[in-house]
């Protein structure tokens, strides 16, 4: 099992965060589960004053025949308006790029942004859609038979675990 450095990673993407928004305070907004551990702590990190928002992009997926229906869906919270808003749409692994799909459908049923930036914490690559991250922690290419397992919210830890599949 390899294990990350996850706070120094969340260190080098809130500097690049706050490289980004210098002089503006934008809302941030983090998909359920690990996208939303990720986004209390580059929260805290950044000092932000807009209360942190969460998604859950149940109801916005695309591939439900394939994942399956999740029964536990907890509704989202933007309790700041998002329109003309810069946003900071956080995740904690990005790989399709479905969810991210499925977070952008939902934030504009909240009213039009003025711009939105992705962060993630993990980019294992493998995109189906055209979606990239502006801030990205860590880079990973995963074996066969490997998986990315995000545990938190607190303390948040990364490690790639071999599958037990054969």
């Amino acid at each position: 099992m390899t294990k990350y450095d996850v706070g120094a990673m969340l260190d080098e993407m809130a500097q690049q965060l706050k490289q980004l928004y210098a002089g503006q305070d934008p809302l941030m907004i983090g998909i359920h589960t690990g996208g939303v551990w990720v986004a209390e702590q580059l929260h805290t990190l950044m000092g932000l004053a807009q209360p942190l928002g969460s998604l859950n992009i149940s109801f916005y997926r695309d591939d439900f025949t394939r994942i399956g229906m999740h029964p536990q869906v907890k509704p989202s919270v933007i309790s700041s308006n998002v329109e003309d808003q810069p946003i900071i749409l956080v995740d904690d692994v990005l790989y399709t790029g479905r969810t991210i799909r499925a977070a952008l459908n939902e934030i504009f049923d909240y009213g039009r942004p003025g711009s939105i930036r992705l962060a993630v914490l993990v980019d294992r690559g493998g995109r189906e859609l055209p979606i990239q991250a502006d801030v990205v922690g860590k880079k990973i290419s995963l074996d066969a038979g490997e998986q990315i397992k995000l545990s938190g919210p607190s303390p948040l830890e990364l490690s790639i675990i071999k599958s037990n599949a054969v």
